[in-house]
């Protein structure tokens, strides 16, 4: 257990430093909040890395219109017991004034139209470092990214174009009009982030907790029945209640969740210890083509 603790403490006190390199950096960096455990991580991190005065930074929440309503109720309970800034960016706000067109059928999704939202907000904002919860461990191309991860005046990203990092130096030197998405959890791993919480005692969503929920499978995922995915008849008939929980959170439309009995974060330590599937298993934006992520992110995806 000492070992554990040990290994949580050096993990929080790297990504406290890198918080607060940001701040001595940059002038107006935003802490990217999407409701998912990551992110309350980082919102957790940020408390402690500058109390007792408030985060020195607002959150911005990118809003597809199709989350789930628990993510919507944490997030306003969140912010306003930390008296903390909310900024967000509205998908849907973007759809009727025609600066992104919807996806039509069964698979479509509003996870690719967060992108220009995303990209609007930041210039609005003259936002000129965005932090974020992504991790190495996630999925392929966050492995690829850097604690500070340079986009150019377009919020795009090179991948084969990153500074080098060496002895814990970060160079945040840019031009007008570029900015910075930093991760300073990278080094986190899904399991590192529950036990973290578990012994921080931080208050989660319901969502990642074992719950009744009306589900049904599509591709091999089991998606949760909502008025946002249209269903194909044979889906319609399919639709059963089992007990499931999210293991990564965003829109209703891509996010699946998984059977489970896991009540508490203690037993959701023990399943994660087991699990031979990754979280992002189960996100069908992910599976649109064998480099979706990185794509999205070429563009300015988070």
């Amino acid at each position: 257990m000492s070992y554990h603790l040990n290994h949580l403490k050096e993990l929080e006190a790297e990504s406290i430093f890198i918080m607060r390199e940001v701040a001595a950096q940059f002038e107006r960096p935003v802490l990217m909040f999407s409701g998912g455990k990551d992110s309350i991580l980082m919102v957790h991190l940020a408390m402690k890395a500058f109390y007792p005065a408030r985060i020195p930074f607002p959150l911005l929440h990118i809003d597809t219109g199709h989350n789930f309503p628990e993510t919507i109720e944490y997030r306003d309970n969140l912010v306003k017991r930390l008296g903390a800034k909310l900024i967000v960016g509205s998908v849907q706000e973007a759809i009727d004034t025609g600066k992104v067109v919807e996806e039509k059928g069964y698979n479509a999704s509003r996870n690719y139209l967060q992108t220009t939202v995303l990209l609007e907000a930041l210039e609005e904002g003259k936002y000129d470092a965005a932090l974020g919860g992504g991790r190495r461990d996630e999925e392929k191309a966050r492995a690829k990214e850097r604690f500070f991860s340079h986009r150019d005046e377009f919020g795009q990203w090179d991948p084969k174009n990153q500074r080098p990092e060496l002895w814990n130096l970060f160079n945040g030197n840019k031009h007008f009009g570029e900015h910075f998405r930093v991760f300073p959890i990278s080094n986190w791993t899904e399991l590192d982030v529950w036990q973290y919480l578990a012994m921080e005692k931080v208050e989660l969503p319901s969502l990642y907790f074992a719950h009744k929920r009306r589900v049904f499978e599509r591709d091999g995922i089991l998606l949760a029945d909502s008025e946002y995915i249209p269903k194909k008849p044979e889906e319609e008939t399919a639709v059963k209640e089992m007990m499931v929980r999210c293991r990564t959170i965003g829109d209703t439309t891509c996010t699946g969740v998984w059977e489970s009995e896991a009540s508490t974060i203690e037993e959701i330590i023990q399943e994660v210890a087991v699990a031979r599937k990754t979280e992002r298993g189960g996100r069908a934006d992910d599976k649109r083509s064998e480099t979706a992520m990185e794509d999205r992110k070429k563009q300015g995806y988070f």
